[in-house]
């Protein structure tokens, strides 16, 4: 088992001229997790990820970032 810290971000919206109408936002907190690979890292934090940005359309703008600890 390895420590992994991930952290899940919300990516800004644009507008059809590229403008930015809503900023990027941390919608899961670095979180420090004990896992086999970073695959299994990175699965904790899709699962940390709260439903109603998923029901809501938004999955497309989510970001994962994940690295060794």
């Amino acid at each position: 088992m390895r420590i992994f810290e991930y952290a899940v971000i919300l990516s800004e919206k644009r507008d059809k001229d590229g403008d930015e109408t809503e900023p990027a936002r941390i919608v899961v907190e670095p979180t420090t997790v004990l896992a086999r690979d970073e695959a299994q890292a990175q699965m904790l934090a899709a699962r940390a990820i709260p439903d109603e940005l998923v029901s809501d359309g938004q999955i497309d703008r989510l970001v994962v970032v994940c690295r060794p600890f």
